[in-house]
């Protein structure tokens, strides 16, 4: 016999609350990571070898197109969630680096207005939802913050790692191993210190960014940038192809899917 809840589940225009986000386990970061630096290098590639404008264009096309797939799915899909992901990392770097290229904004500058936009989306968020965490992605309202926040989050980590690499004068290297030492600060925060678990995630995701964006850069720019001048194609389609690999692993052994709530109302636009 079903019970009171297992009835509500199966009752018309109710069901479960499913994430919309995977768990966040090693797998997670790594492939983060990898994002990260495709984006940076993906994004220097297509506006490099052709027209700019059209770059960023086509840029924000996949993006919308990516996010617009995630929105469409009822639950947690790693191949729909990787891609956006990886969608607005390509366009984060281009947003970053059109603030700085197309408008002179400097880099401190800009990582500084990144760095208040992202506070100002925290800030709405916790008003609106009274809670950060990404394990309450359940709902329409919720998704749009995250994606918000994560878009924000690419595009001031870009601004930052350039900030390091370019204005500080550290180079991609220096930078890489600087925001690797830096990522460790939350983790260890959170295990020795207490430090609040959402707010620890949310400090690594940012770091993310500038520490792929950094290596990668390293590994695609010319020994005149102080790189390893294997070049940004090639860098590239390499971290394209680990990711797609993580991601058919994810999707065959379901190693992130994430633990589902409990019931809740109907998943709709208006939430």
């Amino acid at each position: 016999m079903a019970t009171g809840e297992q009835s509500r589940a199966f009752a018309p225009g109710v069901r479960a609350a499913l994430s919309k986000v995977p768990a966040v386990t090693a797998l997670f970061w790594v492939t983060k990571v990898l994002t990260t630096g495709m984006g940076e290098t993906a994004s220097d590639y297509l506006v490099r070898r052709i027209n700019p404008f059209v770059a960023v264009t086509l840029g924000a096309m996949a993006f919308t197109a990516a996010l617009n797939l995630q929105f469409r799915s009822g639950r947690y899909r790693p191949w729909s969630y990787w891609l956006a992901v990886s969608m607005v990392s390509v366009f984060g770097t281009m947003a970053a680096d059109v603030v700085h290229i197309g408008f002179g904004v400097p880099y401190v500058v800009s990582t500084i207005f990144f760095a208040v936009a992202l506070a100002v989306i925290f800030a709405r968020w916790y008003s609106r939802e009274h809670t950060l965490s990404i394990h309450s992605i359940r709902t329409p309202r919720r998704e749009r913050f995250y994606w918000a926040t994560v878009l924000c989050t690419f595009a001031l980590g870009t601004a930052a790692g350039d900030m390091t690499a370019s204005t500080m004068h550290l180079g991609y290297f220096a930078s890489g191993v600087l925001f690797a030492v830096v990522i460790a600060i939350p983790a260890l925060a959170h295990w020795r210190l207490g430090m609040n678990s959402i707010a620890a995630f949310w400090f690594a995701y940012i770091v993310t960014r500038p520490l792929g964006a950094s290596f990668a850069d390293w590994l695609g720019v010319p020994a005149s940038r102080r790189g390893l001048d294997l070049g940004t194609g090639p860098v590239t389609l390499t971290l394209a192809a680990l990711i797609a690999v993580l991601v058919v692993y994810l999707s065959v052994t379901g190693a992130d899917r994430p633990v589902e709530g409990s019931v809740a109302a109907p998943y709709t636009a208006r939430e």
